[in-house]
């Protein structure tokens, strides 16, 4: 069956494709399809390609209402708990994040990823330099310099000479 749909995965990527419009999308949605034919039995009296589509169409359109119902969440305060949203704190949020956004995408490949890997999965040191195949030490020290890059692009002095 691996053999099968290895051979399906050109045609599902571009089918994923027309689906969501986006490469970047196209691959998560793609690997999510073959995760599940992967991990889920397979129908004894189905044609695995037509199975393999609909699996993508599935797990797209799931995609899709967890979207809608994300961005309902974040557009209607009513679904939030009955908390009310601040218009100037939010907006003032929004440019922190993006100011955050924007120097995170300056720092170099590696410390990036370790820093979305510890900051924000809030994984331990261990695990990132297995995951990423580094010792530990690699991890700390990358860490450590991509905080310094961070602290010192969103520092106050930073902001009124780069203006």
């Amino acid at each position: 069956m691996q053999q099968e749909i290895t051979e399906l995965l050109p045609g599902l990527r571009r089918f994923a494709y027309s689906l969501t419009g986006s490469m970047a999308d196209a691959d998560d949605l793609l690997q999510n399809t073959v995760e599940r034919l992967l991990t889920r039995a397979m129908p004894g009296d189905v044609d695995l390609t037509k199975w393999a589509f609909r699996i993508c169409r599935n797990v797209w359109i799931d995609e899709c209402r967890a979207r809608k119902v994300r961005r309902e969440a974040a557009e209607q305060p009513e679904l939030s708990d009955g908390l009310v949203t601040n218009g100037e704190h939010q907006t003032t949020k929004e440019i922190e994040w993006n100011r955050v956004e924007s120097a995170m995408s300056r720092l170099p490949e590696d410390q990036r990823q370790i820093i979305s890997l510890v900051a924000i999965q809030g994984m331990p040191y261990k695990m990132v330099a297995e995951i990423l195949e580094v010792p530990k030490g690699t991890v700390m020290s990358r860490l450590a310099r991509a905080r310094a890059a961070l602290s010192h692009a969103l520092s106050p002095t930073t902001l009124r000479t780069d203006s």
